[in-house]
């Protein structure tokens, strides 16, 4: 059996979906409240003076500190159903098909968040590793990840954490931007924005790009 490692936002995906997922899921009274107040934040991040996680991590307190977990993952069931299709590049379903027919397991790696990829993973039985919000002992979600940020090398981490590499046969890995180059480093071969290269490409502002802000 070989073992496919796939990022989600930019490779799955036709764009990041973390930043529409805010805009369907958080009520409109929180999302300008929170504009107003982190509106110097948000102008740095496009500015390029705050980094992807930093923001979504501001981002992710503001929007789900003291929610309702139940209702939360509701919204990531419709987001699912009505928005994620439409995102969904058709190379990604083929390749997912093709290593599903091969018997691999397959499992997306990233950043974003699980009370949207896990129904979606799910309903394509495939395996997930990603960034988790985390629940307080009230039940109410603190806005906070558990363990942290799936992002950069905190992917390979949790892959070696969940997987013992030695099992399978080949490592395949699949990425899209400077983000992905340690999981793509773990592979024997190795898809940047679905063409398979030898090594990742040099950084650049363009495999710089991230799609987990606003």
């Amino acid at each position: 059996m070989d073992l496919a490692l796939i990022d989600f936002d930019g490779t799955i995906t036709t764009k990041g979906v973390y930043p529409d997922f805010l805009r369907f899921a958080v009520p409109r009274s929180r999302k300008l409240a929170a504009g107003i107040v982190l509106s110097p934040l948000i102008a740095g991040y496009k500015c390029g003076l705050i980094s992807d996680p930093a923001i979504r991590r501001v981002l992710s307190r503001a929007s789900f500190q003291g929610e309702d977990p139940a209702r939360v993952g509701a919204q990531g069931e419709r987001f699912v159903r009505d928005v994620l299709p439409g995102l969904i590049r058709p190379i990604a379903v083929e390749r997912i098909a093709w290593h599903k027919d091969r018997g691999d397991r397959v499992v997306v790696v990233s950043a974003s968040l699980d009370v949207y990829l896990l129904p979606w993973c799910r309903a394509l039985a495939l395996d997930l590793i990603c960034t988790e919000l985390e629940t307080a002992s009230d039940g109410r979600l603190t806005g906070r990840y558990v363990q942290g940020d799936c992002y950069g090398p905190e992917k390979v981490r949790r892959i070696r954490e969940r997987l013992q590499l030695d099992d399978y046969g080949a490592i395949y890995a699949y990425g899209d931007t400077e983000d992905d180059r340690a999981m793509l480093d773990l592979a024997d071969r190795k898809y940047f924005r679905w063409q398979e290269v030898h090594e990742m490409p040099t950084a650049s502002p363009e495999t710089r790009r991230c799609h987990g802000g606003v």
